[in-house]
């Protein structure tokens, strides 16, 4: 049974298969790192704005299109992509520049959703109504706006040195929804907070802030550790300590049970390579880590929703039309 509104689903019911998200580096930068808000970054960030380091390497972005599809296509024969402009902030800089990237997205073969992550307060009138134009330019079955929220606490977000506030958040995904624009929002687990470490409360508290909003998605992160970030010093210090997998899955579960049924849960847990990661451990056991979460799920009868109109058990949509879930290989 399936107890999540996966995105996985959510693809194979719009498209009838499988769609991939492939990620993009279009050399975008971010306000907090180039000193317009800080040169320091949020605490958990890498230097790398969780980019592919594709671009470093010379290929520009059909490039990268070309190098993630071959190997996809490798495992899977039936399969439609998603671009992901994942790396920095892709909505930061001049009007002409995303112009530009999106006009290089024009024609990928496979191309049917597009994603663009940013941050809040990185995004005007023009830059937004030019993202709403993006579905009829690029022929696009979806565009997603992914928002970086992580939590709904403003001390906690200036703690972390986010640079925004959840007001901006808040204001961002209406201008959004307003256009049409389908807004996903990320949510982290256990934040270091000026009370030490943001916990269930918090993550409830953030999860029905977001639900009060017209957000369409959501991905949840587990804070883990990665070398070269602020948080790591903090780490070694013994200023900050993860959370368990055991906490994660309870809170998770309690969070997954306040969302609406509807939403599209991009994103259960975070995923670091094991070059970046320092702590803790289970951070880089992903297949570990979901099945521990649905595990979870199953024992306590739990499912998305569940608290908040969906009493009677999961809705049929929750099953992807292709096939059961199966145990992730560990």
């Amino acid at each position: 049974m399936q107890r999540t509104h996966s995105l996985n689903a959510f693809f194979r019911g719009r498209f009838g298969q499988r769609v991939q998200k492939i990620p993009l580096d279009a050399g975008f930068n971010c306000p907090n790192r180039d000193g317009t808000l800080s040169r320091h970054g949020c605490v958990f960030c890498n230097e790398s704005g969780s980019g592919s380091g594709l671009l470093d390497k010379g290929l520009d972005l059909r490039a990268q299109w070309s190098h993630w599809q071959e190997r996809v296509q490798k495992k899977h024969s039936q399969v439609l992509f998603a671009a992901y402009l994942q790396s920095y902030t892709n909505t930061y800089g001049p009007y002409e520049k995303l112009e530009g990237v999106l006009q290089q997205l024009q024609g990928l073969p496979g191309l049917v959703a597009l994603s663009i992550g940013t941050r809040p307060d990185c995004l005007d009138e023009r830059k937004l109504d030019l993202l709403a134009k993006q579905k009829d330019a690029l022929g696009l079955g979806e565009i997603y706006l992914e928002l970086g929220l992580q939590t709904a606490n403003n001390d906690t977000l200036k703690y972390i040195n986010r640079g925004h506030s959840a007001e901006d958040f808040a204001f961002a995904a209406s201008r959004a929804h307003q256009r049409g624009i389908n807004v996903v929002t990320h949510v982290i687990a256990g934040l270091p907070s000026p009370q030490g470490i943001e916990g269930a409360k918090d993550l409830l508290s953030t999860v029905r802030f977001v639900n009060s909003l017209p957000v369409q998605g959501v991905k949840f992160h587990n804070l883990y550790v990665c070398k070269n970030t602020r948080l790591a010093h903090m780490w070694k210090n013994g200023e900050y300590h993860p959370i368990t997998l055991e906490q994660y899955c309870d809170w998770l579960g309690q969070a997954l049970m306040i969302l609406p049924p509807e939403t599209v849960i991009h994103r259960l847990n975070g995923d670091p390579t094991q070059e970046e990661l320092l702590a803790p451990e289970w951070a880089g056991e992903k297949g570990k880590i979901l099945n521990a979460i649905h595990d979870h799920l199953e024992r306590n009868d739990f499912w998305q929703g569940r608290a908040n109109g969906a009493s009677d058990g999961p809705p049929e949509y929750f099953t992807s039309p292709a096939r059961e879930r199966k145990k992730h290989a560990l």
